[in-house]
Protein backbone atom coordinates (compact mmCIF):
# COMPACT_ATOMS: atom_id res chain seq x y z
CA UNK A 1 0.00 0.00 0.00
CA UNK A 2 2.81 2.41 0.90
CA UNK A 3 4.64 1.68 -2.36
CA UNK A 4 1.43 2.35 -4.30
CA UNK A 5 0.99 5.73 -2.61
CA UNK A 6 4.62 6.58 -3.31
CA UNK A 7 4.34 5.69 -6.96
CA UNK A 8 1.16 7.71 -7.32
CA UNK A 9 2.53 10.88 -5.78
CA UNK A 10 5.61 11.16 -7.96
CA UNK A 11 3.68 9.91 -10.94
CA UNK A 12 1.81 13.21 -10.74
CA UNK A 13 5.11 15.09 -10.57
CA UNK A 14 6.44 13.26 -13.62
CA UNK A 15 3.23 14.03 -15.50
CA UNK A 16 3.65 17.76 -14.95
CA UNK A 17 7.36 17.58 -15.76
CA UNK A 18 6.56 16.22 -19.20
CA UNK A 19 5.88 19.79 -20.38
CA UNK A 20 8.86 21.24 -18.55
CA UNK A 21 12.45 21.77 -19.68
CA UNK A 22 14.26 18.47 -20.32
CA UNK A 23 16.01 16.64 -17.53
CA UNK A 24 18.59 13.93 -17.59
CA UNK A 25 17.77 10.30 -18.25
CA UNK A 26 17.54 8.07 -15.21
CA UNK A 27 17.33 4.34 -15.77
CA UNK A 28 14.14 2.86 -14.25
CA UNK A 29 16.00 0.28 -12.14
CA UNK A 30 18.35 2.93 -10.81
CA UNK A 31 15.46 5.25 -9.96
CA UNK A 32 13.53 2.48 -8.23
CA UNK A 33 16.44 1.69 -5.95
CA UNK A 34 16.96 5.37 -5.16
CA UNK A 35 13.32 5.90 -4.27
CA UNK A 36 13.16 2.76 -2.18
CA UNK A 37 16.13 4.09 -0.22
CA UNK A 38 14.47 7.48 0.22
CA UNK A 39 10.90 6.25 0.60
CA UNK A 40 10.85 5.82 4.35
CA UNK A 41 12.09 9.38 4.86
CA UNK A 42 10.47 11.19 1.94
CA UNK A 43 7.12 9.28 1.88
CA UNK A 44 6.08 10.94 -1.33
CA UNK A 45 6.59 8.78 -4.41
CA UNK A 46 8.42 7.03 -7.17
CA UNK A 47 9.63 8.83 -10.25
CA UNK A 48 10.95 7.12 -13.35
CA UNK A 49 11.51 9.13 -16.49
CA UNK A 50 13.50 10.58 -19.29
CA UNK A 51 13.15 13.49 -21.67
CA UNK A 52 14.20 14.21 -25.21
CA UNK A 53 16.54 17.07 -26.22
CA UNK A 54 15.00 20.51 -25.98
CA UNK A 55 13.32 22.07 -29.00
CA UNK A 56 11.61 25.42 -28.51
CA UNK A 57 8.56 26.04 -30.68
CA UNK A 58 7.68 29.48 -31.96
CA UNK A 59 3.92 29.13 -31.66
CA UNK A 60 3.39 32.89 -31.68
CA UNK A 61 4.00 33.04 -35.45
CA UNK A 62 1.06 30.73 -36.15
CA UNK A 63 -2.39 32.04 -36.93
CA UNK A 64 -5.64 30.49 -35.73
CA UNK A 65 -6.95 30.43 -39.31
CA UNK A 66 -4.35 27.81 -40.27
CA UNK A 67 -5.54 24.79 -38.32
CA UNK A 68 -3.70 22.03 -40.15
CA UNK A 69 -0.60 20.27 -38.89
CA UNK A 70 2.33 19.55 -41.16
CA UNK A 71 5.72 17.89 -40.79
CA UNK A 72 7.49 21.18 -40.10
CA UNK A 73 5.14 22.05 -37.22
CA UNK A 74 5.41 18.59 -35.69
CA UNK A 75 9.23 18.69 -35.78
CA UNK A 76 9.18 21.02 -32.74
CA UNK A 77 7.18 18.55 -30.66
CA UNK A 78 8.66 15.63 -28.73
CA UNK A 79 7.02 12.42 -27.62
CA UNK A 80 7.16 11.84 -23.87
CA UNK A 81 6.56 8.35 -22.55
CA UNK A 82 5.66 7.47 -18.99
CA UNK A 83 7.52 4.67 -17.22
CA UNK A 84 5.83 1.29 -17.04
CA UNK A 85 2.98 2.48 -19.28
CA UNK A 86 2.14 1.72 -22.87
CA UNK A 87 2.42 4.89 -24.97
CA UNK A 88 -0.50 6.49 -26.72
CA UNK A 89 -0.01 6.57 -30.47
CA UNK A 90 0.15 10.02 -32.11
CA UNK A 91 0.20 10.23 -35.91
CA UNK A 92 -0.21 12.90 -38.55
CA UNK A 93 -3.55 12.15 -40.21
CA UNK A 94 -3.88 13.87 -43.57
CA UNK A 95 -7.35 12.32 -43.99
CA UNK A 96 -8.77 13.49 -40.66
CA UNK A 97 -12.48 14.31 -40.32
CA UNK A 98 -13.18 17.56 -42.15
CA UNK A 99 -13.67 20.85 -40.38
CA UNK A 100 -16.09 23.64 -41.35
CA UNK A 101 -13.68 24.78 -44.08
CA UNK A 102 -13.59 21.32 -45.61
CA UNK A 103 -9.89 20.86 -44.94
CA UNK A 104 -8.01 19.26 -42.10
CA UNK A 105 -4.66 17.65 -41.48
CA UNK A 106 -4.70 16.78 -37.81
CA UNK A 107 -2.86 14.85 -35.15
CA UNK A 108 -4.65 11.61 -34.37
CA UNK A 109 -4.28 10.16 -30.88
CA UNK A 110 -5.10 6.50 -30.23
CA UNK A 111 -4.95 5.16 -26.66
CA UNK A 112 -5.35 1.55 -25.63
CA UNK A 113 -4.87 1.34 -21.84
CA UNK A 114 -2.03 3.77 -22.48
CA UNK A 115 -0.68 7.20 -21.60
CA UNK A 116 1.92 9.46 -23.19
CA UNK A 117 2.27 13.05 -24.28
CA UNK A 118 3.46 15.24 -27.11
CA UNK A 119 5.05 18.42 -25.78
CA UNK A 120 7.28 21.31 -26.69
CA UNK A 121 9.27 23.76 -24.62
CA UNK A 122 8.42 27.47 -24.47
CA UNK A 123 9.96 30.54 -22.87
CA UNK A 124 7.23 33.18 -22.57
CA UNK A 125 7.41 35.77 -19.82
CA UNK A 126 4.26 36.59 -17.80
CA UNK A 127 3.83 40.01 -19.40
CA UNK A 128 3.85 38.40 -22.85
CA UNK A 129 1.24 35.75 -22.11
CA UNK A 130 -1.52 35.81 -24.70
CA UNK A 131 -4.45 33.71 -25.77
CA UNK A 132 -4.13 30.10 -26.82
CA UNK A 133 -6.12 28.88 -29.82
CA UNK A 134 -6.70 25.15 -30.27
CA UNK A 135 -9.23 22.62 -31.48
CA UNK A 136 -10.03 18.95 -31.15
CA UNK A 137 -12.53 16.32 -32.23
CA UNK A 138 -13.66 13.62 -29.80
CA UNK A 139 -15.80 10.73 -31.12
CA UNK A 140 -16.77 9.24 -27.74
CA UNK A 141 -16.12 9.75 -24.04
CA UNK A 142 -14.37 7.28 -21.75
CA UNK A 143 -17.22 5.68 -19.85
CA UNK A 144 -15.54 5.21 -16.45
CA UNK A 145 -13.37 8.33 -16.51
CA UNK A 146 -13.48 10.72 -13.55
CA UNK A 147 -10.80 13.40 -13.66
CA UNK A 148 -11.10 14.08 -9.93
CA UNK A 149 -10.08 10.56 -8.87
CA UNK A 150 -6.86 8.60 -9.16
CA UNK A 151 -8.46 5.49 -10.62
CA UNK A 152 -10.51 7.43 -13.18
CA UNK A 153 -8.05 10.15 -14.20
CA UNK A 154 -8.23 9.58 -17.97
CA UNK A 155 -9.34 11.90 -20.75
CA UNK A 156 -9.71 11.61 -24.52
CA UNK A 157 -8.15 15.09 -24.85
CA UNK A 158 -6.02 17.42 -22.75
CA UNK A 159 -4.12 20.60 -23.50
CA UNK A 160 -1.43 21.02 -20.85
CA UNK A 161 0.48 24.21 -19.90
CA UNK A 162 3.45 24.29 -17.51
CA UNK A 163 4.56 27.41 -15.61
CA UNK A 164 7.48 28.60 -13.54
CA UNK A 165 6.95 30.33 -10.18
CA UNK A 166 8.13 30.73 -6.61
CA UNK A 167 8.47 27.21 -5.21
CA UNK A 168 8.75 28.74 -1.76
CA UNK A 169 4.95 28.85 -1.90
CA UNK A 170 4.69 25.06 -2.08
CA UNK A 171 2.84 23.21 0.64
CA UNK A 172 4.92 20.86 2.78
CA UNK A 173 3.68 17.91 0.72
CA UNK A 174 4.51 19.48 -2.62
CA UNK A 175 7.85 20.81 -1.35
CA UNK A 176 8.82 17.26 -0.36
CA UNK A 177 7.61 15.96 -3.70
CA UNK A 178 9.64 18.61 -5.51
CA UNK A 179 12.76 17.87 -3.47
CA UNK A 180 12.60 14.15 -4.16
CA UNK A 181 12.00 14.89 -7.84
CA UNK A 182 15.12 17.07 -7.85
CA UNK A 183 17.19 14.43 -6.10
CA UNK A 184 16.14 11.70 -8.52
CA UNK A 185 16.09 13.63 -11.82
CA UNK A 186 18.33 16.66 -11.26
CA UNK A 187 15.45 19.03 -12.10
CA UNK A 188 12.59 20.53 -10.15
CA UNK A 189 8.98 19.93 -11.12
CA UNK A 190 7.05 22.84 -12.68
CA UNK A 191 5.65 25.35 -10.26
CA UNK A 192 2.17 24.86 -11.72
CA UNK A 193 0.51 22.82 -14.45
CA UNK A 194 -2.80 23.93 -15.97
CA UNK A 195 -4.91 21.65 -18.17
CA UNK A 196 -7.90 22.19 -20.41
CA UNK A 197 -10.02 19.02 -20.40
CA UNK A 198 -13.25 17.40 -21.52
CA UNK A 199 -15.09 15.96 -18.51
CA UNK A 200 -17.88 13.38 -18.46
CA UNK A 201 -20.14 15.06 -15.90
CA UNK A 202 -18.75 18.20 -14.26
CA UNK A 203 -20.09 21.46 -15.70
CA UNK A 204 -18.08 23.70 -18.00
CA UNK A 205 -15.99 26.11 -15.95
CA UNK A 206 -15.36 23.64 -13.13
CA UNK A 207 -11.82 23.54 -11.75
CA UNK A 208 -10.64 20.08 -10.80
CA UNK A 209 -7.73 19.68 -8.40
CA UNK A 210 -5.41 16.77 -9.05
CA UNK A 211 -5.92 13.94 -6.57
CA UNK A 212 -2.19 13.77 -5.75
CA UNK A 213 -0.84 17.32 -5.86
CA UNK A 214 -2.20 20.86 -5.68
CA UNK A 215 0.22 21.92 -8.41
CA UNK A 216 -1.90 20.37 -11.20
CA UNK A 217 -5.36 21.83 -11.87
CA UNK A 218 -7.82 21.20 -14.69
CA UNK A 219 -10.36 23.54 -16.24
CA UNK A 220 -13.39 21.83 -17.78
CA UNK A 221 -14.11 23.40 -21.16
CA UNK A 222 -16.43 20.66 -22.46
CA UNK A 223 -18.79 18.40 -20.51
CA UNK A 224 -20.87 15.40 -21.43
CA UNK A 225 -21.75 14.04 -24.86
CA UNK A 226 -22.89 17.28 -26.42
CA UNK A 227 -20.29 18.33 -28.97
CA UNK A 228 -18.98 14.84 -29.71
CA UNK A 229 -18.11 13.85 -33.29
CA UNK A 230 -17.51 17.44 -34.38
CA UNK A 231 -14.61 19.87 -34.35
CA UNK A 232 -14.64 22.10 -31.29
CA UNK A 233 -12.62 25.33 -31.47
CA UNK A 234 -11.38 27.29 -28.46
CA UNK A 235 -9.77 30.60 -27.62
CA UNK A 236 -8.64 30.87 -24.01
CA UNK A 237 -7.09 33.72 -22.04
CA UNK A 238 -4.10 32.02 -20.41
CA UNK A 239 -3.58 34.62 -17.70
CA UNK A 240 -7.25 34.75 -16.69
CA UNK A 241 -7.55 30.97 -16.63
CA UNK A 242 -4.42 30.56 -14.52
CA UNK A 243 -5.61 33.15 -12.03
CA UNK A 244 -9.01 31.46 -11.84
CA UNK A 245 -7.48 28.03 -11.26
CA UNK A 246 -4.63 28.94 -8.89
CA UNK A 247 -5.73 32.25 -7.35
CA UNK A 248 -2.51 34.03 -8.29
CA UNK A 249 -0.78 35.59 -11.28
CA UNK A 250 1.05 33.20 -13.62
CA UNK A 251 4.80 32.98 -13.99
CA UNK A 252 6.74 32.19 -17.12
CA UNK A 253 5.10 29.71 -19.51
CA UNK A 254 7.74 27.03 -20.08
CA UNK A 255 5.92 24.20 -21.83
CA UNK A 256 2.81 23.10 -23.68
CA UNK A 257 1.59 19.63 -24.53
CA UNK A 258 -1.30 17.45 -25.62
CA UNK A 259 -2.27 14.19 -23.99
CA UNK A 260 -4.79 11.43 -24.61
CA UNK A 261 -4.76 8.71 -21.95
CA UNK A 262 -6.78 5.65 -20.96
CA UNK A 263 -4.36 3.79 -18.69
CA UNK A 264 -6.26 4.18 -15.41
CA UNK A 265 -9.60 2.99 -16.79
CA UNK A 266 -7.99 0.29 -18.98
CA UNK A 267 -10.04 1.44 -21.93
CA UNK A 268 -9.68 2.54 -25.54
CA UNK A 269 -10.16 6.05 -26.89
CA UNK A 270 -9.14 8.24 -29.78
CA UNK A 271 -9.27 11.90 -30.73
CA UNK A 272 -7.94 14.40 -33.25
CA UNK A 273 -6.09 17.62 -32.38
CA UNK A 274 -5.94 20.70 -34.58
CA UNK A 275 -2.92 22.97 -34.64
CA UNK A 276 -2.17 25.08 -31.56
CA UNK A 277 -1.30 28.78 -31.69
CA UNK A 278 -0.60 31.58 -29.23
CA UNK A 279 -1.96 35.02 -30.14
Amino acid sequence: MADRRLRGALGAAYFSMATFAPFRFVHPRTTLSVVRALASAAMVGLLLGCAAPQKVANLSTDTPEHNSWDSAAISHWEGMQFPNKEPTRYTLDRQAPLDAQGLRSALRAQANSSASMLRTSLNISPEDLKRVHFSWLVPTLIQDADLATRQGDDSPVRLVLAFEGDRGNFSAKDAALNELTRLVTGKEMPYATLMYVWCNKRPVGSIIHNARTERIRKIVIESGPQGLKQWRNYERDIRADFESAFGEAPGKLVGIGIMTDSDNTHSQTQAWYGKISLQ
